[in-house]
């Protein structure tokens, strides 16, 4: 379980970013782009995902993801319960959120020219290892 003191914990060291409290909570963003947002209640933590791929994450784990309010379908946007995340997935959502908005040379730096996130290089490791 997870709580917000983690999420900043996780947000505020990453290149570029700029935590902000709007309207009683707290955002992250990248410029004028928000890629986190704490529920006012710190229930929820809303974050930058692909409008593509939300119907799949919330349909796994629904228990877990759910979809922002219908004003907030347009967006690149997805939310997840803070108390059902553990500190990996928090990571892993963070650092994809972030590398949503910022510049890609800033992301590669940061990440040692490898863009990908850790599961993603864990699933091209294990390709790779089935293929051998």
């Amino acid at each position: 379980m997870v709580d917000a003191d983690d999420v900043r914990r996780e947000a505020t060291p990453l290149p570029r970013v700029e935590e902000r409290f709007v309207r009683n909570h707290v955002s992250y963003r990248v410029g004028q782009y928000v890629f986190l947002a704490v529920s006012d209640d710190e229930t929820s933590l809303g974050f930058a995902f692909p409008k593509e791929e939300r119907a799949a994450l919330v349909a796994s784990e629904p228990d877990k993801f759910f979809l922002p309010r219908t004003s907030d379908l347009r967006w690149n946007w997805v939310e997840a319960r803070l108390a059902a995340l553990d500190r990996e997935e928090l990571h892993e959502i963070v650092l994809d959120a972030w590398r949503m908005v910022v510049p890609k040379r800033v992301a590669a730096a940061y990440l040692g020219d490898d863009p990908l996130s850790t599961a993603r290089r864990e699933q091209a490791r294990d390709d790779a290892d089935g293929r051998r």
